[in-house]
């Protein structure tokens, strides 16, 4: 009995697997490839994309057939808009965006249906007077996991310190409360991670340090900003003399903690040994877990792409980290490096560029024309010259609510490319329970996109792959965004038209 329940459910998952739709929207002319867009979601039905063509901007409405419904200039919009964001709703979704008139920075809002119409028109949100000299990208909103919280905070540098103000709304943009907040800020040795409102409508981000501009994270510390506070909490986490590469935040709602993820090193210059991670809980306002998981040989064997064990992580990234409802998570991370002529390979120099990291560098849409991709800095160290670009292997590590490992697997894979990464990388979907993992890979001098699988015990499944040039388009899946529960949006190129690709399961 049970080895015919096992063939009933891997026959349903072959058929699902066999059974994927692709759906192709048709180029505009307009959309080239120095197009710059943002794929919004599903509203009212309709997939909408944000597109932005030498400064005019308009949103694109797809069917369930990625048929072209209407474009809808978004007039309102002044030339020069400096950044937009958007929150979506399964009928509605807000733009928040910011222009600057003379000395005065005006941070704007509207909401849309699903046909990209109106609901009222644009309403201030916050304005902020600056002098000439002064930076005018201080504007970012974040909006919780539920989307009951949207938080829209700016960041002013004055001195040796960042100036905070934050405004928390519901969703009905109605302000819940208004903080302005002083932080100390140490240029080229204080890190910020990516800033988090939870359901509750707290404030989270953290903030680590270096000895000196060149050294990793030596010291760190959990931020917490209550509904109500108008101060920072810090607390400081023991790192017991190891050093900490990027940090990766996550908000676990459900079990309402935050966890803190990163690689992590003993010596200062050294290999990178294991994972870190560090459990918060918010309900009692402490640290529950810590745990400096190192990696054994096994592992190492498993994910290095060339060169010895002890060397096999230190070219990994941390990607992806996805929560469990038992407080445990999936971490993903991905073998990169580029190489370029007379410029070796500096981990340090991707991760905090030059210059060190600034909360200012958030406002970069998807864009294929650009070097901009998760919240990275161009090489300034090629000097004009050829960048390759390697993409090897993806590890994916389960871990239990305390940091423990369970089980780890390797996604094999190679791919490079020469000045442009766009078609390289990855994206996850995640349906019945199992992660999608897409790429692409050439075989027999044709792109195509791999569908590999990775079940809830570790085990890989190899699927049939989507040919992404039968019709002559190219997939970006690291661009992709996922819009329900079973579909997901590809950005493609097609003889250098931006197009997008709905894939569904």
């Amino acid at each position: 009995m049970k080895n015919i329940l096992t063939f009933f459910i891997f026959s349903l998952f072959s058929l699902q697997a066999i059974s994927q739709q692709i759906n192709y929207s048709q180029p505009d002319a307009n959309d080239t490839r120095t197009l710059d867009f943002d794929i919004i979601g599903k509203v009212g039905g309709n997939f909408l994309v944000y597109k932005n063509i030498r400064n005019k901007y308009a949103i694109s409405i797809y069917d369930n057939q990625m048929k072209s419904k209407d474009k809808v200039d978004l007039d309102f919009m002044p030339d020069k808009t400096i950044n937009v964001d958007f929150v979506a709703y399964p009928n509605f979704a807000y733009i928040i965006y910011q222009f600057q008139k003379r000395s005065t920075l005006h941070c704007m809002a509207v909401a849309i249906d699903g046909n990209g119409k109106l609901l009222k028109p644009p309403f201030e949100i916050d304005t902020t007077h600056i002098n000439f000299f002064a930076d005018n990208k201080i504007y970012s909103t974040i909006n919780s996991e539920d989307k009951s919280k949207i938080m829209i905070y700016k960041i002013q540098k004055k001195n040796t310190n960042f100036n905070f103000t934050t405004l928390l709304l519901n969703d009905s943009l109605q302000l819940l409360h208004k903080s302005r907040i002083e932080t100390p800020y140490e240029e080229h040795k204080d890190i910020f991670s990516d800033f988090f409102v939870d359901n509750s409508g707290n404030f989270v981000f953290t903030k680590g340090t270096k000895l000196s501009s060149r050294d990793y994270l030596q010291k760190l510390m959990l931020v917490t900003k209550g509904v109500q506070d108008d101060s920072f909490t810090l607390n400081e986490l023991d790192l017991s003399g190891n050093y900490l590469d990027e940090i990766k935040l996550k908000v676990d709602n459900v079990n309402q903690q935050y966890l803190i993820n990163s690689l992590f090193y003993k010596k200062k210059n050294g290999n990178i040994e294991g994972l870190y991670t560090a459990v918060w809980n918010k309900k009692y306002d402490k640290l529950v877990s810590q745990n400096f998981e190192q990696f054994s040989d096994t592992i190492r064997e498993q994910a290095k792409s060339e060169g010895g064990t002890r060397l096999a992580f230190n070219d990994y990234f941390i990607r992806d980290v996805i929560l469990r409802k038992d407080g445990g998570f999936i971490l993903t991370a991905e073998d990169h490096t580029t190489q370029s002529r007379g410029n070796p390979w500096n981990r340090y120099d991707y991760l905090y560029g030059y210059p060190s990291f600034s909360p200012f560098d958030s406002y970069y849409l998807y864009s294929p024309s650009s070097y901009w991709y998760s919240g990275r800095y161009p090489n300034y160290y090629n000097n004009g010259g050829q960048v390759r670009y390697y993409y090897q292997n993806i590890i994916v590590l389960d871990l239990d609510n305390t940091g423990n490992l369970i089980w780890s697997n390797v996604i094999h894979k190679s791919q490079f490319d020469d000045d442009n990464d766009n078609f390289l990388s990855y994206s996850i979907m995640l349906t019945g329970g199992e992660l999608h993992f897409l790429f692409n890979e050439l075989e027999r001098r044709n792109q195509l996109i791999n569908d590999q699988t990775v079940s809830p015990d570790g085990k890989i499944t190899r699927n049939p792959p989507l040919r992404s040039l039968d019709r002559g388009y190219e997939f970006m899946p690291r661009y992709a965004k996922q819009v329900s529960s079973y579909q997901i949006i590809v950005p493609c190129m097609y003889r250098n038209y931006i197009c997008f690709a709905k894939i569904e399961y």
